[in-house]
């Protein structure tokens, strides 16, 4: 196919590109006018909560299993609360597994952990023997044991087995009740529980705090229990929503907290970007002063290299955080450095008397191993960062890794269909305009060559 129609076609989706990325500007009530980049929360502001997890409960194989529970209720519950994107992570610090909550747009630390802390720990516990009872409460006094539950040993039935709950009312007295449904696997452990304890208590536990210490009559094989208790009707509507927006499969703690005002973001963001628009201005003054009409080309790739990077995170909703845009600017340098490498490879072949034609081709594959290398090695590097970083160093790596994955094509797609539709030859003007190293071509000697 002509170069020069493939050049056009790549102008056009440049353009397409542009109004994806600014439409919101222009035409904010279009339909892609009301798709806006996810600013992460050091650019929006907003609150950053970490939670350590109790899973000292928890058998150890299934520790991860049970913060992977405890990370999806938490968002399932922020997203009850209607907070905008919120960011829900698990990581690990030594033998602690931590709970990283980011909460876009809410700068009350109160009402953020009041967001999480509300949701509550449901668990079920079996009554102790008397001989029990009396060893940890004789313990209990001479200062040990001062954690244990004299009364109520714990059981591995928690809110993590939950599968929903629901108001009713009792037939005889008309008192609100709370029914609970458990999955397969809960059923069976309520099943054990029940045939284990006819004839004894099975306390159910909120948060650390008895609500209900019923008798097992028999043994319960349908899934199903009820909390009956001292509370009105408004209370048990609002305790099955909390359990139906999250039963926490283990307790947490709040180690650390930190609010982002949203002036500090919104300089962040516009330091972000006047960076980025200084560092690309820069680059292509350079580009255009040291290689002239093949450094045109080469802004002319990169403003595409830009706009579809911009468009990734557009279309996809990825979250632009300040490292990020640190990442975004390092691929443009990655970018840029490819652009080098194919010109320098291009003047390379033309000083070893090669015809334009051929000293375009062979350029361009010439420098294609050192860009492929490098760039192979960046994004394994990013690779490594975003799967063992943080959430901030994440942000870093997956801008990078777009970026670089981007440059390539934008060097290898863009840059060499423009230089061949341009073609260098056909420019009827002294060698000023081929930049440095370029000077010395004889355009009369090459006049010849076609493109």
């Amino acid at each position: 196919m002509n170069k020069r129609f493939i050049a056009v076609l790549l102008i056009l989706l440049g353009v397409a590109l542009a109004y994806v990325d600014f439409v919101h500007l222009v035409k904010p009530e279009w339909v892609l006018g009301q798709i806006n980049y996810r600013l992460g929360l050091d650019l929006q502001g907003g609150t950053h909560l970490v939670y350590v997890a109790d899973v000292s409960g928890i058998p150890a194989g299934e520790a991860e299993e049970a913060v992977a529970g405890l990370r999806d209720v938490i968002e399932r519950r922020v997203n009850f609360f209607g907070v905008a994107e919120p960011v829900v992570q698990v990581e690990r610090s030594g033998d602690e597994l931590r709970l990283i909550v980011e909460l876009a747009g809410v700068f009350d630390v109160n009402e953020a952990i009041q967001y999480i802390g509300e949701t509550p720990y449901l668990e079920f516990r079996t009554e102790r023997p008397e001989e029990e009872i009396n060893e940890i409460l004789e313990a209990q006094k001479n200062g040990e044991r001062m954690f244990d539950d004299p009364y109520y040993a714990e059981t591995k039935l928690t809110g993590r087995y939950l599968k929903n709950s629901s108001v009713s009312f009792d037939n005889v007295t008309g008192s609100p009740l709370v029914l609970l449904s458990f999955n397969d696997e809960g059923s069976e452990i309520f099943a054990s529980l029940t045939r284990d304890y006819i004839d004894k208590r099975i306390a159910i536990y909120l948060d650390g705090s008895p609500i209900s210490q019923p008798v097992v009559q028999n043994e319960i094989t349908g899934g199903q229990a009820q909390i009956s208790g001292d509370f009105s009707v408004q209370e048990a509507k609002e305790l099955v929503r909390n359990l139906n927006s999250g039963a926490l499969p283990v307790p947490i703690s709040i180690i650390s907290q930190q609010s982002i005002g949203p002036t500090l973001g919104a300089r962040a963001f516009e330091k972000g970007i006047m960076a980025s628009i200084y560092s690309i201005l820069a680059v292509s003054l350079f580009l255009i002063l040291w290689y002239r009409l093949p450094g045109v080309v080469g802004v002319l790739a990169l403003t595409f290299y830009i706009l579809f990077v911009l468009s990734i995170f557009k279309i996809f909703g990825l979250t632009l955080t300040a490292a990020g845009i640190a990442g975004f600017i390092l691929s443009i340098g990655m970018a840029v450095d490819a652009n080098i490498l194919i010109f320098e490879r291009i003047k390379e072949e033309i000083t070893r008397g090669q015809s334009i034609d051929n000293a375009l081709k062979d350029g361009f594959w010439r420098a294609w191993p050192s860009i492929r290398d490098a760039n192979i090695s960046t994004i394994i590097t990013s690779a490594i960062l975003f799967w063992f970083g943080t959430s901030m160093v994440k942000g870093f790596a997956l801008t990078l890794g777009i970026g670089v994955i981007s440059s390539l094509l934008s060097a290898f797609i863009i840059t060499r269909t423009f230089i061949m539709a341009i073609g260098l030859r056909r420019v009827n003007i002294r060698g000023f305009l081929y930049g440095s190293g370029f000077s010395h071509l004889k355009l009369g000697e090459l006049g010849q060559d076609k493109i």
